[in-house]
Formats: C-alpha cells, structure tokens, sequence
C-alpha cells in the first residue's frame, strides 16, 4: 500500500506546524510537553546518523512512519507496534445534536490528561492540546470522552485522543466524537486520517462505518538517546 502520508511527522513539521519545530531542519521534533513526535526526511543512514549526534538525551521520542526503518545501537525502543494509517475521503455525516459536544479549553487539561491517562489512546501531555482543537463529551459533570487534532501535514489533519472513560463505554460517545471531528475537518477542505493499532478491531469497525479506509501499514516506535 503508498499514502500520501507516509511520513506524516515529518509532513506536518515541515508544513502547517513548522511553528512547532523545536528541533532543526534535519531533525524535527516537538517540544517535550506538546508531544513526543521526531520527524527525518528520509530515515536513512544519513538521517539515522544524525539522530545519534543530535537527539536531546533523556528523553522518550517516538517515530511513526509507513516503511521499516532500524533504531541504531545507541539507543533503547521502550515500545513498538504495527499501526494501520487510515484515510476518509468519503463525506462524513455525523448524528443529531445529542449528547452535547463542547470544544475543550486549557481548563479541561487536567481532565483531559487523567482521561488520557486512564484509557491510553496514545501520548496526550500538558500542552498537546496546542496542536489542535479537541473536542469531549460530559456526563454527570465528568469528562466521559474525547477526540481532537494532532498532527497537520499540508491538506490532511489528523483525528487523535479518542478516547472514552470506562464508566461511560457503550454509548457510542467515541464514534460521535470522531464523526465530529472528521466532519470539521472536512468542513475545511482538508482530508481527515488518523492512526490505530492492528489489534484493535472494534475501533478498525467504527472507523470504517465512519468513511475510513486502510492506507498504510505504520512502525510506531517509542525510543530514548542511552547517555
């Protein structure tokens, strides 16, 4: 399979959120509070190369990219998984105005993060709510779930954070949100993806009823410089 956004870190860094770029035109990356995202053209010899020279230490970083690449000696893979990238070019309906949906503010992160925390859709810290806008759903006065941007390669934005609390499971809230934020996106003349493990087969099923198709096969990786 080819997408167009087989290397979206790199895309969106070197596009829409170059703003963002706390590294260096070879090596981008995001500051360590918005997101743990490391981003090189090519993840060859060359960039892997100087990922070694340059990469802060002690920090984690992940990578995420459609084709194989090998993190050289010099450092430690905390974590790694098969994602499929996966694409919605298809017109998005979403549901009537029922469970409300409220845009998410700076005072929600720390409900935000104990969500994210809990439920684990992938890194979500103190300021990734600064890559986009995010978007949840209340019950009882309890953040019950979630979804948002992430990253924002040119004519794409990413769905992320979704998420819901295990009290409030089964009521469809993940697929709402999803439906809401890939509907926005849309709204903008832009093409909504997002990235999901293979595993998970109840979430691949949502998002396929949604308009999402399979685009990519994707290494994710979470890794750290050894000193």
């Amino acid at each position: 399979m080819h997408s167009p956004l087989e290397n979206p870190v790199w895309l969106a860094l070197s596009g829409r959120q170059k703003f963002m770029n706390a590294g260096s035109e070879t090596l981008k990356f995001f500051q360590q509070d918005v997101s743990p995202f490391a981003g090189m053209q090519k993840w060859d010899e060359k960039d892997l190369a100087t990922l070694q020279e340059s990469l802060p230490v002690n920090r984690n970083f992940s990578v995420m990219i459609a084709r194989e690449i090998n993190i050289p000696q010099g450092f430690e893979v905390v974590f790694s998984c098969m994602l499929y990238q996966m694409i919605c070019k298809k017109p998005v309906y979403t549901a009537g105005a029922s469970p409300e949906i409220v845009l998410l503010t700076q005072e929600q992160v720390p409900e935000m993060l104990s969500l994210t925390q809990l439920t684990k859709p992938g890194p979500f810290f103190e300021n990734t709510i600064t890559m986009g806008k995010y978007f949840g759903i209340f019950e009882k006065g309890k953040l019950a779930a979630m979804a948002g941007e992430r990253l924002k390669p040119e004519g794409y934005t990413e769905v992320s954070a979704i998420c819901t609390h295990p009290d409030f499971l089964g009521k469809g809230y993940a697929t709402r949100l999803t439906e809401y934020v890939a509907r926005q996106i849309q709204d903008e003349g832009l093409t909504p993806f997002l990235h999901v493990k293979q595993d998970n087969h109840r979430a691949i099923d949502v998002y396929k009823r949604i308009g999402f198709d399979v685009a990519a096969d994707v290494y994710f990786a979470v890794f750290k410089r050894l000193e």
